[in-house]
């Protein structure tokens, strides 16, 4: 629904899009943290594990505005009735 000029099913689709690339760029950040710590470059190795951790709150934060999302529509005060 379009709740003060802003269509919040829209915004909400567009969330899950970011979330899932950020989801894909979390699954190669770790493949690419085992090729490192399996080649015994631990600087690297740990550098791409801190960048994992960001990654996951990231997407925590994403999951966070989901709901947050979800309240604003509920709240907005627009009722739709049947006539």
């Amino acid at each position: 629904m379009c709740t003060n000029g802003v269509n919040t099913q829209q915004l909400k689709d567009t969330v899950e899009m970011i979330d899932a690339q950020i989801a894909l760029s979390r699954r190669w950040t770790h493949k690419m943290y085992h090729l490192a710590e399996n080649g015994a470059m631990d600087a690297s190795a740990k550098k791409l594990k801190a960048i994992q951790a960001m990654l996951d709150d990231v997407r925590s934060e994403f999951e966070e505005l989901q709901d947050i999302i979800e309240r604003d529509d509920s709240n907005s005060g627009v009722q739709v009735e049947l006539v």
